[in-house]
């Protein structure tokens, strides 16, 4: 194994193995400085045929222009959109009755609502970077999404039912990132997650810090969260004070580690999973899915041990995940999620050329640079190399990685059965 290291600082993003949705917005500020364009053009030509009145049509207009761009200048408005969609989600825009099937060309504004069924989930991403993953069987209110002069950002989300979780980035300092529910209002801090659960018809309500920091304010009382700790509270008794706890932990996922390919012949082989024990765990529920939001499940099981062998899988990617349960049946946060990828392998003994030649660091990226057959496929962590050139040669660039240990497993696979990996440890820093 090869060990590199770097101390650049460029932030982390994950792509969580979907194919992304861009987008392109258009403000405000460019639909009004395109209109003062044609404005310019058109007293140009009229002052020329006109020159008396077109003087006098400027001025107005000018004075108009100038009173419409100050309020521009204040608070640009902006629009978040839907990245990940799946069953059904419903939108009702802030100036509408009627509800609408949302798609990703769906822009969501101050005041609209979105709403998922049991079947629906959606990730949203706002103007500074926060992202919200809508559960199924909930409904949020976009409260704030502003950004002004300064480009400080002011987003805020109301959790009316369900549970939403939600994930802040690195924001200009002065802006604010909030989610709002039965009364209380949290501050994240930039690179903070958080889940928070709304249950009007049993008056429950609770907001689970899992990283970063927070500010809870309910009333005249402030409750600060620290990694791992929640607050509770009904609506039916305002007085009371909020319950703090620390929430249990969820467990670290052992194998299969995230990202590893697992070679398999035919559906006879077996996976087996393992995760750390926790304390105050009494049980512990694993799910298995093809998708990166366990929208479906192809394993929902709990168990009192800490591994399991599945068999029957099919070559494919997967994603898994574990909570731990409490001895009032309690769980915790989800894990972190594990992605792996079954690569079929035939009987045949073939061995294939393979050779990593170099690994050149930008930032917190990482190119691979190496050297097959002709006609192999490559895959790095999972993710197959799009391009490799008649001569075998390859070149791939890894995802942003997390700072600390990161393994980096190479493979190459031909027709005939042949298979090579290589693995290579990469310490950011």
């Amino acid at each position: 194994m090869q060990t590199l290291t770097t101390s650049q600082s460029n932030r982390r993003k994950k792509a969580g193995g979907l194919d992304m949705i861009s987008w392109t917005t258009v403000r405000y500020r460019t639909i009004a400085l395109i209109i003062i364009g044609i404005v310019i053009l058109a007293t140009f030509v009229a002052s020329l045929v006109f020159p008396d009145k077109a003087k006098a049509a400027w001025n107005a207009i000018t004075s108009r222009i100038a009173t419409r761009a100050s309020k521009i200048g204040t608070s640009t408005l902006s629009q978040a959109h839907f990245v990940y969609l799946d069953g059904t989600v419903k939108v009702r825009k802030s100036n509408s009755n009627n509800w609408i099937t949302a798609n990703y060309d769906t822009a969501l504004e101050k005041g609209d609502v979105v709403q998922t069924t049991t079947e629906g989930m959606a990730k949203i991403v706002f103007t500074d970077g926060t992202n919200y993953t809508v559960k199924q069987d909930s409904l949020i209110v976009v409260e704030e999404n502003s950004t002004n002069k300064e480009q400080q950002t002011n987003v805020a989300v109301q959790v009316s039912t369900g549970t939403v979780d939600l994930t802040t980035a690195t924001f200009t300092e002065g802006s604010r990132s909030e989610v709002r529910v039965a009364g209380a209002s949290a501050r994240l801090a930039p690179e903070s997650s958080a889940s928070v659960k709304s249950d009007p018809a049993k008056d429950q309500h609770e907001i689970l810090l899992k990283k970063g920091s927070a500010d809870v304010v309910r009333g005249g009382e402030i409750v600060k969260l620290a990694d791992f700790e929640k607050v509770a509270f009904k609506t039916a008794d305002p007085a009371k004070k909020m319950e703090r706890a620390k929430a249990i932990l969820p467990p670290v996922l052992v194998s299969p580690s995230n990202m590893s390919p697992i070679f398999m012949g035919g559906n006879t082989g077996s996976v087996q999973f393992s995760w750390t024990a926790v304390q105050r765990g009494r049980q512990y529920h694993l799910r298995l899915s093809k998708s990166p939001y366990f929208t479906q499940l192809l394993l929902d099981q709990k168990l009192e041990n800490t591994n399991l062998a599945v068999t029957g899988l099919a070559p494919g990617a997967y994603y898994w995940e574990v909570q731990a349960v409490d001895e009032n049946g309690k769980e915790s946060a989800e894990s972190e999620k594990n992605r792996f990828t079954i690569v079929p392998k035939t009987a045949s003994k073939t061995t294939l050329a393979l050779a990593l030649t170099d690994f050149v660091q930008h930032g917190k990226m990482v190119e691979v640079v190496g050297k097959t057959e002709a006609g192999a496929r490559v895959m790095v962590n999972g993710q197959e190399v799009p391009v490799v050139r008649p001569d075998g040669s390859f070149n791939y660039y890894t995802p942003a990685l997390p700072a600390g240990e990161n393994v980096i497993t190479v493979t190459a696979q031909d027709s005939k059965g042949g298979v090579n990996t290589k693995q290579h440890t990469v310490i950011i820093q």
